[in-house]
């Protein structure tokens, strides 16, 4: 997942994305807990596009509120 195709997305789009990529998380998580070989490169690559969507939603946020105070 890149950057710049996020920054593509709308707000909604992109909170869409965060939960599904926070549902991959949990059953990451869920299934190293009971023993099955989870994949571990996946737990970071899963972590890392977590925080990229987060990024790209306070950069939008922050932009909107910018954007309304002039």
């Amino acid at each position: 997942m890149k950057t710049s195709d996020l920054r593509r997305k709308t707000p909604a789009e992109l909170r869409d994305e965060l939960l599904g990529l926070r549902r991959e998380q949990f059953n990451l998580r869920m299934a190293a807990a009971s023993g099955q070989p989870a994949r571990p490169d996946q737990i970071g690559k899963v972590r890392r596009n977590i925080a990229r969507v987060k990024t790209v939603l306070n950069e939008l946020g922050r932009a909107a509120r910018a954007g309304s105070s002039d």
